[in-house]
């Protein structure tokens, strides 16, 4: 089902204002004639939530929701149409158990968040259009089809019966929003002379380089002359056996959509000619998409037209999880931050909910690939009933029919952790996969889809579906589990669709305005942590644990005794982390194809798994994934008794030019070897050079050979452009630990007025300093948490926030030392 096209004379009307919404308990009422005077009734946002309309009357605390699951909400508007007439309701979204009545009279009846409903009206004049949304909770109790296991993700087993989200339901991961209201825009369509619907859009990349572009609806009403044009080619459009028009196109060596840290995100806009008129269908890209699962058939790696890419990103999380919100100035500002941060691939989750079309037409412009799972995880859900697999095929198509034309969509994938879940409970290897993801979704992405790949389920493949070293898994063996970095490179990862959890911690202004007692002083703190169901621990376990074995301190004395330390060496010690994971899974001869963040963002304020959080500021993580995910990047890798090595990658098309040079530094700060080295790498290549190499002799740099005491306690790498002299990338390793190169530095500091208001912060120091952080309240650093090396000034952009009225001011200060650097512009 899709929205009719806006052509020959028709009108589509967003009903978004003049609703009101009242809670009344569950069943008092059955339909609106029944409505009386004990209702209160509410401004409310279409679309939106229930959640929200409460919260923006005083009556809903986000920190410490009241379930709404089980309450019947109830929502009213008056429809005033242009011209009497008929006319078509669109329902985009209605969460979940929904009935709706016009004028009083019954007109629908839904059962699914995620499958869209139209409804055929006659107005005369003006209407009233009430939605009750019935108590979720009742229909959770219901028993089905008796399930093979049960998921330790939710106690609320009833979910794999009903089509919503988890989003409300997962203890630990989320409080206890529930999902109530009609969350996606609800249309009202006039139609015109012409009713066009059920458009289709497949761009294609051949491997010649052309553009291959078919684009097809349904019409209805009299037919004029229609042609489709596309990059200053037009082709008519036919009408096909099966009652649909259809229009083919080639356009010869077309400028190719690629991931914007390959290439750029050529867009092409697609128009449709109905006789005079002229309609935008929206942009395309031409992009060629192949799943290459190496020689052995073991590996797993996104080839974008021809091209093996590493994916980096995250787990996408919803912009606003009170809302819900589906709009481009909702997502704009995140999606700014993952492109900047350069992530080349965000995966929307089994547990959230489907991203809508303004989602994927900024990942379109922005060049971010899109893994997108269908809305199923961990349950065994019942498809063997016919009804429910109907249901199933109606959502799939309404899902894929918002995503046509899209370049950025790449992956759809049949849900999360279903065959994991299955294994884990000691299911038999022939259970764990099913019709759901072998037959009935694949089959609705060949038909709607054919240009992106499909993958059954994440994690799958291997002796295990979640074993690392096969297919796509979901890695923590680094984090959650406590392992070694060393593991990273040992578990011999392939492709992780999830990875490396942590309780990343918010910047300090997060913090001081969210719990000012500040943590370990807050009963709010602990609480708010995330956490595994049913576990003894927590991820600030995990993250304590990175601290004492990185650093060698601990933990726990520091939170009774210095708490800012504590938060300090938190923060750093996940950028610490994921550099040093990405440095081993980007290394030349990696087989590793990709790594996405769990995840994104916080969904509440608190030391969450996101590395943005919830007001929307970046953490420490997300600079250190800045550094990691560079187009051109540089890292420095152990390799034991084979020496340290420079691992250079450049992502880009053209061959370039560095200087690299390396510097060995005792006391962070006196160099005992040094050197340097002309060269070029390929574009789209990566290249392992031994720093041996580089000094031009023998140095054991990763005092893997213990002749005598160490000589140095830090190396220190710089990558620069041969033909602008711009440091492009930097590097360190530490032969002792970092806790052996801690050092009291001493910064050298003064700030600069940039343009457009923002401001220059110039940073040097007389020895090596640990993690610099910069706080600079109502401004953006452009790096942040990175490691200085004496020897050269380091320039961070500040950039003003839309909001700030301030000049920028505030401190910086680093690992090793209680000293604050003040700063200020003028």
């Amino acid at each position: 089902m899709s929205t009719l096209l806006p052509i020959a004379g028709t009108t589509v009307t967003a009903l978004d204002a003049g609703w009101r919404m009242a809670v009344a308990e569950a069943g008092a009422f059955g339909r609106p004639s029944d409505l009386d005077g004990s209702l209160v009734w509410h401004q409310a946002k279409v679309p939106g939530t229930a959640a929200d309309a409460l919260a923006d009357a005083g009556l809903f605390d986000p920190a410490r929701p009241e379930p709404l699951h089980g309450k019947d909400i109830w929502y009213r508007t008056t429809i005033r149409p242009q011209r009497p007439g008929p006319h078509r309701l669109r329902f985009e979204g209605l969460a979940t158990i929904a009935e709706a009545w016009l004028g009083g009279s019954p007109i629908l009846a839904s059962s699914s968040m995620f499958e869209a409903s139209e409804v055929d009206i006659d107005l005369a004049g003006e209407a009233e259009l009430t939605i009750c949304l019935r108590a979720l909770q009742p229909h959770l109790a219901k028993r089905g089809p008796r399930a093979r296991w049960r998921t330790q993700l939710t106690p609320e087993q009833g979910l794999r019966l009903t089509r919503t989200t988890m989003l409300g339901h997962m203890p630990g991961w989320c409080p206890s929003i529930h999902a109530v209201g009609p969350f996606r825009p609800i249309l009202l369509v006039r139609p015109g002379s012409l009713a066009a619907e059920d458009l289709r859009i497949d761009a294609r990349l051949t491997e010649e380089g052309h553009g291959e572009l078919a684009v097809s609806l349904k019409l209805a009403g009299i037919v004029p002359h229609l042609a489709i044009s596309c990059g200053g080619e037009t082709s008519a459009m036919r009408e096909m056996p099966d009652g649909r028009y259809e229009a083919r196109l080639t356009l010869e060596n077309v400028k190719p959509w690629w991931p914007h840290t390959h290439g750029t995100p050529h867009l092409h806009e697609v128009v449709l000619e109905a006789g005079d008129e002229r309609l935008s269908l929206g942009r395309t890209g031409f992009r060629r998409i192949e799943i290459d699962k190496g020689e052995d058939g073991k590996g797993f790696a996104l080839r974008v037209n021809g091209t093996r890419i590493f994916c980096r990103g995250a787990v996408w999380t919803n912009a606003d999880l009170l809302r819900l919100p589906g709009d481009a100035a909702s997502y704009r500002p995140l999606l700014e931050l993952a492109r900047d941060a350069n992530m080349n691939m965000l995966r929307v989750g089994g547990t959230m909910v489907y991203e809508t079309a303004e989602f994927f037409r900024l990942c379109d412009e922005f060049g971010i690939l899109v893994w997108h799972d269908f809305q199923f995880a961990n349950f065994d859900y019942p498809v063997s009933d016919p009804e429910f697999a109907a249901t199933v095929e109606r959502e799939a198509q309404d899902f894929l029919h918002v995503t046509q034309g899209s370049p950025s969509f790449a992956v759809a994938c049949g849900g999360s952790e279903i065959e994991q879940q299955a294994a884990m409970m000691g299911v038999s290897r022939e259970k764990w996969q099913g019709p759901l993801t072998q037959e009935i979704l694949p089959a609705a992405c060949a038909r709607l889809r054919p240009d992106i790949a499909y993958v059954a389920n994440s994690p799958t493949g291997g002796a295990m579906p979640f074993s690392p070293n096969e297919g796509v898994t979901h890695y923590f063996g680094v984090s959650a589990y406590r392992m070694p970095l060393e593991d990273a490179r040992r578990a011999e990862v392939k492709f992780a669709a999830e990875c490396l959890a942590f309780a990343n911690l918010p910047e300090a202004a997060t913090v001081e305005r969210h719990f000012p007692p500040g943590p370990g002083h807050s009963p709010e703190w602990k609480a708010l942590i995330p956490r595994d169901r049913n576990t003894g621990w927590d991820f600030e376990d995990v993250r304590d644990h990175y601290v004492e074995a990185l650093y060698g301190v601990k933990p726990l004395d520091l939170r009774y005794g210095d708490p800012e330390s504590y938060l300090d060496f938190g923060r750093a010690v996940v950028a610490e982390v994921m550099e040093a994971v990405f440095a081993e899974w980007r290394r030349a001869g990696s087989r590793t194809a990709g790594g996405l963040i769990w995840n994104f963002r916080d969904l509440f304020p608190s030391a969450g798994w996101g590395v943005v959080d919830a007001t929307g500021a970046p953490k420490s993580a997300l600079f250190a994934l800045k550094r990691a995910f560079r187009p051109v990047a540089l890292a420095l890798t152990d390799e034991g008794t084979n020496g340290l090595y420079a691992q250079l990658a450049n992502d880009t098309a053209d061959t370039l030019s560095f200087r690299l040079e390396i510097s060995c530094l005792n006391g962070g700060a006196v160099p005992v070897a040094s050197g340097a080295l002309d060269l070029e790498i390929a574009g789209r290549s990566s290249r392992a050079v031994p720093v041996t190499e580089v000094l031009g002799a023998f140095f054991d740099a990763t005092y893997a050979f213990r002749f005598g005491p160490p000589a140095h306690d830090v190396t220190h790498a710089r990558l620069i452009d041969a033909a602008s002299g711009i440091v492009l990338a930097e590097a360190f390793h530490f032969p002792r630990g970092r806790g052996a190169a801690m050092h009291a530095a001493r910064l050298d500091v003064r700030c600069e007025t940039g343009a457009g208001g923002n401001a220059v912060v110039v940073l040097a120091t007389d020895r090596l300093a640990q993690s610099v952080h910069i706080r600079a309240d109502g401004y953006l650093p452009d790096d942040n948490w990175f490691h200085l090396a004496p020897g050269s000034e380091r320039r961070v952009t500040l950039r003003r926030l839309p909001g700030t009225d301030h000049a920028v001011s505030g401190e910086i200060g680093h690992l090793g030392s209680k000293e604050r650097f003040s700063y200020s512009a003028g």
